[in-house]
């Protein structure tokens, strides 16, 4: 005969776990029962998904506030590189001879330089080629190394061996030495001369670690798998090597970008780099420095702005790195 007993009615069916649905029983170590909560009771018996490398990278950088810091102020820079002039309404090349080396005044917080330009608004336009070169020759690099790269660590054999001998060739060239002697014989002002020159000597460096992270992750067990279930050579490296050996190249990457930005800074100082009428960080130091006990003013702004920028892209590579790379967790 059914039980027709209502279990509000009796104390003893209410604490019962098939009495109140809300409550449910585990086993103990000691042979007991533990009285569970219905949402743990469906946590124990499913659990949680373990999540991949890029979701803990995203979580962890989520919840960093050097990456959240530096990622702010690295936004409000590429805004003012995309539009200088919603900070600074004055023409960059805009010069008058009476105000040369004046102090800060209303509409210069900057003060001028020697030609008479106002520093502040120079300043600000600075920062489109600067960073044009840095996020330019990042992506050349990061792309022509990487795939050169992924190619020699997969494939290996001679192709492997004439590539790892021609970076050796690039590594031996001095970054300053090499801009002094192929950018003095460019006559162009715009930015890809310096950029091409960054990707000609930064790639070697990146198909190092590309090349490194390929044959890592070649030996992997489902890199195997996936050639024992019959994968084709370019669809295993394209879908199964490639995915999981970025990671080290955007880190080199991301790190590198403030170095390029810094590097282009120095070529233009040293008169090979950008040139007028282009407006750029470097120049205006290289202007500024024989001024610098009379008018420090024109050397302090872009100088700051320089490092600053350098230093929010150095944080946010090293950010990324920490959350890229497991053993440093």
């Amino acid at each position: 005969m059914p039980d027709t007993r209502d279990p509000a009615a009796d104390p003893d069916d209410a604490r019962s776990p098939y009495g109140n649905p809300h409550e449910a029983v585990a086993p103990t170590g000691g042979g007991g029962a533990l009285d569970l909560a219905a949402g743990e009771a469906s946590t124990l018996g499913a659990p949680e998904r373990p999540r991949s490398l890029w979701s803990d990278a995203r979580h962890q950088l989520a919840r960093d506030p050097v990456f959240l810091l530096s990622a702010l102020l690295i936004a409000f820079l590429l805004f003012i590189a995309a539009w200088p002039g919603a900070l600074a309404s004055g023409d960059p090349l805009s010069c008058d001879l009476a105000l040369s080396q004046e102090g800060s005044r209303p509409g210069a917080p900057f003060g001028y330089d020697t030609q008479g330009c106002d520093v502040f608004t120079r300043t600000v336009y600075g920062a489109r080629a600067s960073i044009t070169v840095g996020v330019c020759a990042t992506l050349g690099t990061a792309l022509l190394g990487g795939v050169l790269g992924a190619l020699a660590g997969f494939f290996g054999g001679w192709w492997d061996a004439l590539l790892s001998r021609l970076a050796d060739v690039f590594f031996g060239i001095p970054v300053i030495l090499g801009g002094l002697v192929l950018l003095s014989v460019v006559t162009s002002s715009t930015v890809w001369p310096v950029v091409g020159f960054i990707v000609l000597l930064g790639w070697p460096q990146v198909t190092r670690i590309a090349r490194g992270a390929v044959l890592a992750t070649a030996q992997a067990d489902y890199v195997q798998a996936a050639r024992a279930l019959g994968a084709g050579r370019g669809r295993t490296l394209l879908r199964h090597v490639a995915p999981n050996a970025v990671a080290p190249v955007i880190v080199v990457a991301t790190i590198a970008l403030g170095t390029y930005i810094a590097l282009e800074a120095t070529l233009s100082f040293l008169g090979v780099g950008l040139r007028p009428p282009t407006v750029s960080w470097g120049i205006d130091i290289s202007n500024a420095a024989p001024q610098i006990r009379n008018a420090p003013h024109m050397l302090l702004w872009p100088a700051g702005a320089l490092s600053l920028t350098v230093l929010a892209f150095i944080l946010l590579g090293d950010a990324v790195r920490d959350a890229l790379d497991p053993k440093l967790r």
